[in-house]
Formats: C-alpha cells, structure tokens, sequence
C-alpha cells in the first residue's frame, strides 16, 4: 500500500496533466480530455483495481452527462446566433448609444448589466465575446473593451446559463459521494444560495474595481482616482444586480440569479444613467489614438459602424422591442416552467428517460429529462419561434443552424471526455484495495495539508479550473468532488465549500485563456492575450482573495 501522498499524488495525476497540456502546452480540451481520461481510467485499473465493466461504465455515465450539458449549449448557442443573423443583435447593441457619454458609465450599462444578462441566458463563454465588440462600437480602444468584458464577465458565470455550472457541473461532481440520505436539490439550492452571499458582498465592487483599472491602464492620467469618482454609480450598478441575483437564489434557486437580476437591474441602470442619477459631474473619456491602450476607432469609423447598424435596422425593421422580445420570453417560460406553484414544472419533469445500474453497475445511472432542459425548453423554442417573429429567410435560418453545429464539435469532445475522466474518478471508490476513490484520495491528503485555511485557498481552485479549461462548469466538475471531500475531512460545511469553488470558477473567467483568445479575435487583437490576462489577473485575484476570506470568516462562525 502506498503511503498517502504518494497516492494523493498518483490520483492528482489526471488532474495535473491537464493543467500541463491546457496551461503549459496550451493544448485546446477538445485534444487534452481524451487523454486525462484515458489516464484516469489506466490509473482506476491498474492502481485502484477497478473492475474494467465499471471503469466502462463510469465512462458511458460520464459521456451520456455530457449530453444534458451539450443539449443546453446547444440551445443557448443556437439562439444568439439567430438573434444575431436576424440582425436583433445589432438592434440590442444600438439600444446602448447615446445614453451618457461618460465611458466609465458606458463600460459598466454594456459591460455589467448587458453581459450579466446574456451570461444569464446563454453562458458558455459568448458574453465577453458578443460585448467586446460592442464596447469598441461605442469608441473604446478595444483592449480595453476586451479587459473589461471579461473582467465583467464572471459574477453572472456563477449561475451560467439557466444555472447550468451549478445543476449540471456541481451535481456531476458530487454525485455518488454525497450521502444516501442527503437531497441533491436541496443541496445545489444551498450551493446557489451561498454563492449569491458571496457575490452580494463581493461582487458588488466589481464594477467600481473594473472602471479604476480602465482608468489607470487607459486614462490619459493613467489614474485610479478618475475611477474612484464614478464610485456612487458604480456601486449603484453592482447593487442593482447582485441583490436582485441573492433574493432570486434564495427564493427560487440557482437557474434564475443571472437572468432574472440583470432584468431587474439593467432599467435600474439605465434610468440613473439617462437622468444623472449618481452619474460623474465630470465625463471621463480615452485619449484619442491611445496607443498603450491599442489602436481607438476614430469617430469616422464609429459613424460607419453606426450607419452600417442603421441600415440592417432599416433593412429588418426590428424595433428595440421586438429586438428583446425573444428574451424577455425566456425568462416568462424559465420562471414558469421552474417555480412549481404554476404547474409546469411537475408536468415537463414527468417524461424522462434513465439507464439505471449502466452494464450491471449498480451506482452508476443516467437520467435526461429532455423537456426540462432548458436547451430545449424555453431555448430551442424560443429560437424557432424567433425565425417567424423576426421574419428570416430559410437562408438565414439555415445559417444560424450551421454556425452553431460547427462551434459545437470541439465543445463535444471536449465535455464528453472531460466528465467522463470525473465519473471514473468518483467511481474509483469501488475497486478491490479497499482504497478510497481517487477524489477522495486527493481530498483527505489536502485538508491534512491545509487544514482550516482551506476556505481561503478553496476559491483559487476554482480560478485554476476556469483557467485551464475556459469554463466554470468544467472547473466545477474537475474539482467539485475534490472539494467537496476536503469539506467532509475537515467537518467544513460543504454547501458552503462548492459555493466557494463555483464562485472561485466564475472569477476565473477573468483570465481563462479560451476567453481571452476568443474575445480578443473577435476585435481583431489577436497576439495581445498576455497582455489581457495581465490586466485581468489583479481584478482575479482580488476577488478570490475577498471571497476566501469571507469564506474563512463563515465557515469558523
């Protein structure tokens, strides 16, 4: 028998090596996955010695779970790209000019509450895409609008999209080691719910911290005292979201914070920025051609941009109104179909379809409920109906179809292998050693080492998972398990820990390279990616900081 950090080692091995391929060699997932599960899965024979029908098996179970994730990407994807193809995306982001002139307001009504929104209702990394344009149409420099969209793209994160992160990843992580007696909804509720009492502390200063970095990186005075002066306002956003998004959590769970707090903030925002309400006396603005910034759009440019918006306008007749209507929609049905005083929601969870005990493996199950994923129902509705509501052509229709199947092969294979190196992982326990399961193995030499400082360093996991794998679900799914075996070792409310990882994932987002490439392609800095992360990383590690901390205070009281 090995001693225990030589085998919390050898269990770690799948877990570092996609740190190795991901951070080190810069591998995509869609190349990496494959082989931390095939090396998982040599591991859980040949060291663990799991039977092979249940290395197999956990296998089946992880890829079939990858499925009720991609069904959601899937529908998520598909209807930004409609709206987009329909022109309603152009509509949206016209919607935004001319309300204040103040960049500092600017970055905080379409970056914050705009990306909050999107994050809300798609997820999966398109938010800080779709905004960093948006931003540079407004007159930012575009590193800076790229900083700022993904610096603003990670305290929605935590609830992705429909609360995918947490009822997807956390629940694909903790399954099968959770107690026999202990309700999984329940616990995903608490998950939730302490996540929002760290964004409603923490991330409330999140867009007071964004608008000073902006200020000092790319204000003519290189100053984060010309950020501090919008404070009122900033402030001001960061309530108008992060309190609707705890009450949500608290009264109807993880799928709706996101969504449902940035409605309810953004007419907050915007009112208070069209009337002055808590607004800068003085407007802030980039110095013109700033070069440390990247290149700024000049006005001519800007007026083109505006003028090619105006014309797909023309050309579609889509009134702001109509431009919204399909989300608004999403949030009618996900409210709906979610709160069960309506009805709905006994109703759609009905049909399901279930392999129980996989090859004979008892334990090891999968479950899809096809109408309550919310891929299908509200999202792939929504995106059919949109084709009618908008009047697209075939073409077009047939255009969003093709673009959102070919950004969904690498996702594929990336998730697919991904929980399948988690579920052999969690199944690992079930072997003829009488070892505990490789997660476990892993959680119990941690706590020994870290012990109650744990709540501080639990955060930072959650930023390393978001990192190497550009999502928050994929980092709640590497280390959910981890973590919450490490809770279980030091009597730590576990609820409490997870919350901390999903909210560590969520800021992680910050800098995780996948984002960072994405957003700085789609604004043509491709090559500037250090650069970003080095922006990033101070805002990152401030907010993993304040939330370990926090950690640390609530789980010793």
């Amino acid at each position: 028998m090995f001693p225990s950090a030589y085998k919390a080692i050898i269990a770690s091995l799948p877990i570092l090596l996609t740190i190795f391929l991901m951070a080190g060699l810069m591998w995509p997932a869609k190349k990496a996955m494959p082989l931390t599960w095939a090396l998982a899965a040599f591991l859980a024979f040949s060291v663990w010695k799991v039977d092979v029908i249940r290395v197999l098996a956990a296998s089946i179970e992880g890829a079939l779970g990858a499925l009720n994730i991609l069904i959601i990407v899937f529908g998520a994807i598909l209807l930004l790209n409609t709206l987009q193809k329909s022109g309603a995306m152009e509509v949206i982001s016209k919607g935004f000019y001319g309300i204040n002139p103040d960049r500092r307001v600017q970055a905080i009504i379409a970056g914050w509450m705009f990306i909050s929104f999107v994050e809300g209702a798609a997820g999966f990394g398109t938010p800080a895409a779709l905004a960093a344009p948006l931003l540079v149409g407004l007159g930012f420099p575009r590193s800076a609008a790229v900083m700022i969209a993904l610096i603003f793209n990670s305290t929605s994160v935590t609830y992705g999209a429909v609360g995918t992160p947490i009822i997807v990843g956390v629940r694909n992580a903790v399954e099968g080691i959770l107690p026999g007696t202990a309700n999984i909804e329940m616990f995903l509720f608490q998950v939730g719910l302490w996540s929002a009492v760290f964004h409603l502390v923490v991330g409330t200063f999140l867009p007071l911290l964004a608008i000073m970095i902006m200020t000092r990186y790319f204000g003519k005075n290189g100053s984060f005292r010309e950020g501090w002066k919008a404070a009122p306002f900033a402030l001001l956003g960061g309530v108008a979201f992060t309190v609707p998004c705890f009450i949500i959590a608290y009264f109807f769970g993880p799928e709706l914070p996101s969504l449902i707090g940035a409605l309810i903030g953004m007419p907050i925002v915007l009112w208070a920025a069209r009337t002055g309400f808590l607004t800068p006396r003085n407007v802030w603005d980039f110095p013109q051609n700033n070069k440390k910034a990247g290149e700024t759009k000049t006005s001519q440019n800007h007026n083109h941009e505006k003028a090619i918006s105006d014309e797909t306008i023309e050309k579609r007749k889509i009134s702001l109104s109509l431009a919204w209507t399909p989300y608004l929609l999403i949030a009618l049905i996900l409210v709906i179909t979610r709160i069960p005083a309506f009805g709905v929601k006994g109703a759609l969870q009905a049909w399901s379809i279930s392999w129980l005990s996989i090859l004979g493996q008892q334990g090891v199950d999968y479950t899809l409920q096809p109408l309550f994923l919310p891929g299908i129902i509200p999202f792939l509705l929504i995106a059919l109906i949109t084709l009618f509501l908008h009047k697209m052509s075939t073409k077009e229709a047939v255009a969003a179809w093709k673009t959102t199947l070919g950004q969904l092969v690498p996702a594929t294979v990336a998730l697919i292998f991904a929980v399948a190196m988690v579920r052999v992982m969690v199944q690992s326990g079930i072997n003829r050693t009488g070892m505990e399961s490789m997660l476990l193995t892993m959680s119990g030499f941690t706590a020994h080492v870290a012990g109650n400082l744990w709540p501080l360093l639990s955060p930072f996991t959650g930023v390393l998972g978001a990192f190497i794998s550009g999502s928050n679900t994929v980092s709640n799914l590497l280390f959910g398990g981890f973590q919450y075996g490490i809770a279980e070792e030091l009597h730590f409310s576990p609820s409490i820990i997870l919350a901390l990882q999903a909210v560590g994932g969520a800021t992680g987002n910050m800098i995780a390279v996948h984002n960072v490439v994405a957003a700085c392609t789609v604004v043509g800095i491709l090559g500037m990616e250090g650069r970003i992360i080095r922006y990033n990383l101070l805002p990152a590690l401030i907010y993993a900081a304040a939330t370990g901390l926090l950690g640390m205070v609530l789980i010793h009281l």
